[in-house]
């Protein structure tokens, strides 16, 4: 039996072992690893034929936790198991009355529970019953700065290599959705060319349709670097092209790195690994606010802070009726460079 400290790993290892566990609890904010668990169990347990008997699926919204523990007493027919899975289970009412079937649960059935945005009340009895007799796993939200580690682990498992550029890239225009980056990146295992070994940025451009040289990453790189031009002609391109480039997110990204940044300049030790621990950030991204430091001090930082909130605020239409999101940016680069 898999112990409540298990990673997802750990389970599916067991899982693929036929080490089965008669209770999975899933839950937590990222929906990405509670469905591969919960669709590998459903996959893999039993044969075509014997899920015809013994392989039941439910809904949190559409049924009662006495109807899941009546379907979990039930005994196999023709098969080693049976296997139980509640959907949406965070819309399940009354779960603590599944805590006297976990007292003692049917070594033959395999209940299955995907708790998907939100988890368990870790005080209530329920909870520990399932850690004492089952899997109570937590799929916890990745940050922004691990998901370009989480892509290039992704595609070493497949066998294949992405440069840095091209994470940051992927990352910045996909977020921390991993059901979405998984997706684009099967995408581009798809279109790659067999003989090449790296995913590049130019690949990406071309199949996903991030400009490799138009886009977040590239604007904030231009920022701290003082390259006027190519901030200007990034914020041309994002005025030309206002719906792949909304300035919601331009700003968001922005205010994000300054805010930092204002942190960044008192700190007493600024060693990579520091940074990186007290900013919450890849240590890769270090070295973009050590330069940012040289190029503005603190008091232009939190100057930059507050023309960033105006420019949120004018961009949904406070205090400005005709300016549009094109001209406010370049209005608020031209400030953040003189």
């Amino acid at each position: 039996m898999a112990k409540k400290s298990d990673s997802y790993e750990q389970i599916l290892d067991k899982l693929k072992r036929k080490e089965y566990a008669p209770v999975y609890y899933f839950m937590g904010e990222e929906p990405y690893y509670i469905d591969l668990l919960a669709d590998y169990i459903e996959e893999n347990v039993l044969d075509e034929m014997e899920k015809s008997f013994n392989q039941t699926v439910l809904y949190g919204k559409d049924t009662d936790i006495r109807t899941v523990i009546n379907a979990a007493k039930r005994f196999p027919m023709g098969s080693q198991y049976q296997v139980v899975i509640v959907k949406e289970a965070q819309q399940l009412k009354a779960i603590d009355e599944l805590s006297f079937y976990l007292q003692k649960p049917l070594a033959s059935t395999i209940l299955v529970f995907c708790h998907k945005y939100g988890t368990l009340d870790k005080r209530k009895k329920v909870t520990s019953e399932i850690e004492k007799n089952g899997v109570l796993f937590v799929s916890e939200k990745l940050r922004d700065y691990q998901i370009p580690p989480w892509i290039v682990k992704y595609l070493a498992d497949r066998k294949v290599k992405i440069s840095e550029k091209a994470a940051l890239m992927l990352t910045e225009f996909l977020g921390t959705d991993l059901s979405k980056v998984a997706n684009e990146l099967d995408k581009l295992l798809i279109t790659k060319p067999a003989s090449e070994p790296t995913i590049t940025p130019e690949l990406i451009e071309k199949n996903i349709g991030i400009s490799k040289d138009f886009n977040n990453f590239e604007l904030q790189s231009a920022i701290v670097a003082g390259d006027v031009l190519k901030v200007n002609r990034i914020v041309r391109y994002f005025a030309d092209n206002p719906k792949n480039n909304p300035i919601i997110v331009t700003l968001s990204v922005l205010f994000n790195f300054f805010s930092n940044l204002m942190v960044y300049h008192y700190l007493q030790d600024k060693s990579q690994a520091n940074v990186a621990r007290e900013l919450g950030v890849n240590p890769y991204f270090v070295k973009d606010f050590q330069a940012a430091a040289k190029r503005f001090s603190a008091a232009k930082t939190l100057r930059i802070i507050a023309w960033l909130r105006e420019c949120d605020a004018h961009s949904k239409g406070i205090e400005n009726v005709s300016t549009d999101a094109g001209d406010l940016l370049k209005e608020l680069v031209y400030k953040m460079l003189h």
